[in-house]
């Protein structure tokens, strides 16, 4: 990890809410960015901000995410994803995160990512595999 992974440190994201975005379950004309979109966009911006301030064979897993999804965003609108690192404890980042569409916040997250040496985990990942 480099000495720039730090508290306070921040990024923003558009995205762009596209049909694959939104739920389909009540139809076309109630279409809004679904949950899990969000929160997939969300670990996505923390992971990209995160790879910033990691060295070379380093990369991160989500851990937790804590969300209130609070709005309803359209299809069509964007969304401004902006996580800022909370703190910094050994390899665990955790990250507070807000989501505003072009009229109103829509999220408020907590999210924790673990940092890894991708050859280490690659390898326990074949352990684990050899086993079943």
């Amino acid at each position: 990890m480099k000495p720039t992974l730090k508290d306070g440190v921040t990024a923003t994201r558009k995205v762009d809410i596209d049909t694959a975005r939104t739920i389909d379950f009540m139809g076309d004309a109630l279409r809004v960015y679904a949950t899990p979109e969000l929160v997939r966009d969300i670990e996505h911006t923390c992971r990209d901000l995160l790879l910033e301030h990691l060295d070379e064979g380093e990369d991160s897993v989500g851990t937790r995410v804590e969300i209130d999804h609070t709005g309803a965003t359209l299809l069509g609108m964007t969304v401004s994803i902006s996580p800022t690192i909370k703190s910094v404890e050994g390899r665990l980042v955790t990250f507070e995160v807000i989501a505003e569409d072009n009229l109103e916040p829509v999220a408020k997250c907590t999210h924790v990512r673990f940092v890894v040496e991708t050859s280490k985990l690659e390898q326990r990942l074949q352990a684990k595999a050899a086993k079943i």
